[in-house]
């Protein structure tokens, strides 16, 4: 396990009721009401705001990326992610495909940029052999 020399940000959140809860950051720029996934109540759920997380996360590793190589990402950039919620044996799962649009980049390159970004995301690093995760380059 790799431990962090310098922390460089804290998010904080408080959550109450679970999935049928709320979620508030400690500076209030988060305030969410959750809800169970594919539920009638209103609200998001912890796979929706871990897809959000990650794919904002993935941009910007794919920027520093593009940075190294002294090119700019397209302003168009877009990562779609989808993290499914299921079950194997009884016991629950994660899994998740992010679908990654480059418009303009040369094809190769864009393969470069996501694989190194893949190596760099904090949150590709979290799930790297505990989940399966597909790169889907558009």
């Amino acid at each position: 396990m790799t431990r962090i020399d310098k922390v460089l940000y804290t998010g904080k959140t408080r959550t109450t009721g679970g999935r049928d809860g709320f979620s508030r950051s400690d500076d209030a720029q988060l305030d969410v009401k959750l809800s169970p996934p594919g539920s009638a109540h209103a609200g998001t759920n912890p796979e929706q705001l871990f897809a959000a997380g990650w794919s904002a996360c993935f941009i910007g590793a794919m920027g520093l990326a593009a940075a190294k190589r002294k090119i700019k990402l397209p302003t168009e950039t877009v990562v779609d992610a989808e993290v499914d919620l299921g079950t194997t044996e009884g016991a629950y799962f994660l899994q998740a495909r992010l679908n990654i649009s480059l418009p303009g980049i040369d094809p190769q390159l864009a393969k470069e940029l996501v694989e190194e970004a893949h190596q760099t995301c904090p949150y590709s690093k979290a799930t790297r052999g505990n989940i399966n995760v597909e790169l889907i380059l558009a």
